[in-house]
């Protein structure tokens, strides 16, 4: 049986999507997974002039992929192994954990759908819902949420947890949550990979702890400070603190053993003059003049 021959529209967003590999330094996938259009639309704007975003079919990025030449991009066959589910393609030359951190702030929050993970716990606060009574009370008595009627609609009466970051929501919490327009699910563009340099980083890898850094960084810089000063170790740092200590020390030194030098003679003459007017008090108190 003869292969069906390939569609030309398929060559040729075959031969452009090569185009793009070969033009960008380095390629992002990233999971479009209840991914709104409008954070999408927000990515694009946000990285207009430093990537080309493209939702291509997994399909044909893998034959462009496959048709490149060898040793063109080496490495990147890899990528291969996220091409599932539906993805958007980041074509940049920027630095790839810099887009990963931007890509990372792309969030929002919206109502949840019965199924979904809570992504934090849950708390539907004290206060009136604004939802007049009726039998939606037994739900919100169902879900352990304390209500009472007042003024013509229900009230909560104390803050309620009533889901926990990583429980699925019910029918009933979902139906709850929508009633109360409390939009709880925060949704993100999540990255699966990176091609950087001939290495297929993981999504994980991509996203750095900055602030972890910079404390790792500081507590390494104090305790490098400390130990040149304990060990009397010059450095550009210390240098000036560890002639202050040393001069400290030597003219604590020349006190203790009355040795006369230029910075210790006065101090010297100093202690010598309140010891003899000591001396003088006590002998003058015992008679002596």
């Amino acid at each position: 049986m003869l292969a069906r021959p390939v569609p030309e529209w398929k060559k040729k967003l075959v031969e452009e999507i090569k185009g793009y590999l070969r033009r960008y330094k380095y390629v992002l996938i990233a999971d479009l997974y209840k991914v709104r259009a409008t954070q999408l639309q927000e990515l694009r704007r946000a990285l207009r002039g430093k990537a080309l975003i493209k939702v291509l079919k997994n399909t044909l990025v893998a034959k462009a992929i496959e048709s490149l030449d060898a040793g063109e991009k080496p490495g990147i066959e890899k990528l291969k192994e996220y091409l599932h589910g539906q993805n958007v393609f980041i074509f940049t030359d920027e630095n790839p954990f810099k887009m990963a951190r931007t890509i990372d702030q792309f969030k929002v929050r919206v109502l949840p759908s019965p199924g979904d993970v809570a992504t934090s716990d849950i708390i539907i606060p004290a206060g009136n819902t604004g939802i007049p009574p009726g039998p939606i009370i037994s739900t919100f008595n169902a879900l352990g949420v304390p209500t009472r009627i007042e003024s013509g609609s229900i009230w909560v009466v104390k803050d309620t947890l009533v889901a926990r970051k990583g429980d699925v929501i019910s029918y009933d919490l979902a139906y709850i949550l929508g009633k109360l327009d409390m939009k709880v699910i925060e949704l993100g563009i999540n990255l699966k990979a990176a091609y950087v340099d001939g290495i297929v980083v993981p999504g994980e890898e991509l996203k750095l702890d900055i602030e972890g850094v910079k404390e790792a960084i500081s507590e390494a810089y104090r305790a490098a400070f400390n130990l040149s000063l304990n060990a009397a170790y010059p450095v550009p740092e210390t240098a000036h603190l560890l002639i202050q200590m040393a001069h400290i020390r030597a003219l604590s030194g020349a006190l203790a053993a009355s040795y006369p030098t230029k910075d210790t003679i006065s101090l010297l003459l100093a202690r010598a003059e309140a010891e003899a007017s000591a001396l003088a008090r006590a002998l003058a108190g015992k008679g002596f003049t």
